[in-house]
């Protein structure tokens, strides 16, 4: 799942490391491809400590939520459904269908809490700004992260950007999609297409995920107990 969907999951958390470790393994995947964290090999030294405690709990329930998403029948559904109604936008491009499908779906998904008023960005960013950057940089040494700087600069302009908000409007989720897929393809993409894939996610937004409440009450559930 994206960003504010996995925001949408620890939106009651009273302190901003739950928050936050619940973001943690996607921003360090968007600052370098290459950080890689496995902090259960570090869990009595991240237990020591209330904070560090807190961004720990919180990166588990990001992976917990991510395996019951990318295992569930509601994403084989949809990543299917997007794939076969966006592919026509995608003609002579490098751009896998099947990966757009998947980031489209999690955008959509963002989309939709941001429209239902499910969750509120300015909370997400002020999460982020307010966490206590002390206790994440030392998550990140008892992790054995190798450039924390690295990091800690692309935390600072991920919060400058503030790009979150641009999920509010479906209209500018094609050019986000197209930009992510730069990260893995060298390609140019036309007005036209760009166009196209706008009015494909629409259609399909509009026509076929009224159902989205069904994914987040699963989850929900399975997180009841999960430690």
């Amino acid at each position: 799942m994206n960003f504010l969907s996995h925001f949408y999951f620890e939106r009651f958390a009273t302190n901003p490391e739950r928050i936050v470790g619940g973001l943690l393994p996607d921003l360090l995947k968007n600052a370098d491809k290459s950080f890689m964290l496995k902090p259960r090999q570090y869990e009595d030294e991240l237990l020591d400590n209330p904070l560090l405690e807190q961004l720990y709990i919180g990166w588990n329930r990001h992976i917990e939520v991510d395996r019951l998403f990318h295992n569930s029948p509601y994403f084989f559904h949809h990543t299917h459904q997007l794939k076969l109604k966006i592919q026509s936008s995608l003609v002579g491009l490098p751009i896998r269908p099947s990966f757009m499908a998947h980031i489209a779906l999690e955008l959509l998904l963002d989309h939709i809490l941001t429209q239902n008023k499910a969750v509120s960005i300015d909370k997400f960013y002020a999460a982020l700004t307010h966490v206590d950057e002390d206790a994440m940089r030392k998550f990140l040494k008892i992790n054995q992260l190798d450039d924390i700087p690295k990091f800690e600069k692309f935390y600072h302009q991920f919060i400058e950007w503030e790009y979150i908000y641009d999920y509010a409007q479906v209209e500018k989720i094609a050019g986000a999609l197209f930009n992510i897929c730069k990260r893995l393809w060298q390609f140019e993409v036309s007005s036209e297409q760009r166009q196209l894939l706008t009015e494909q996610l629409i259609s399909y937004l509009h026509t076929e995920m009224a159902d989205y409440q069904e994914i987040y009450q699963y989850i929900q559930y399975e997180l009841v107990d999960f430690n």
